[in-house]
């Protein structure tokens, strides 16, 4: 998240809106001074949000901050969101993992929608799908 001092990535902090949850990674010094302003800090995150045209009405992501070739439920649909590459990977559209480091969009968060449209043009398929 930062590499600044600490008073820097404060202003940062005191400008963004709503619950911040921190997925630490290398550099997070100056983030963990304060430690308040984070809804939760974690080193890794499964969470699941309420998504009507999967099957189970879920999507399940995996954060963490390091991108990963294989994850929890990766051959099942589960996506992985990471950072810490600065969009040095290229993306891989075989797999359901995508950079959301802010640096990679124009120092900007990217969206669930936004992130939901990339994974429908992945060209992933299930392993355990039937096969023709």
């Amino acid at each position: 998240m930062s590499l600044g001092k600490p008073d820097f990535t404060k202003e940062i902090l005191d400008r963004l809106n709503g619950n911040i949850h921190l997925i630490k990674g290398n550099h997070e010094g100056a983030a963990l001074t304060y430690p308040k302003r984070f809804a939760s800090i974690r080193d890794y995150h499964e969470l699941r949000i309420d998504e009507p045209a999967q099957n189970n009405g879920k999507q399940k992501i995996i954060l963490f901050h390091y991108a990963m070739r294989t994850w929890n439920g990766s051959h099942r649909g589960v996506w992985q969101l990471y950072g810490h590459s600065h969009g040095t990977l290229p993306d891989d559209e075989m797999a359901l993992s995508f950079d959301v480091g802010v640096d990679c969009h124009n120092f900007y968060p990217v969206s669930y929608e936004e992130v939901k449209e990339i994974m429908k043009r992945k060209k992933w398929t299930s392993p355990f799908a039937p096969r023709n």
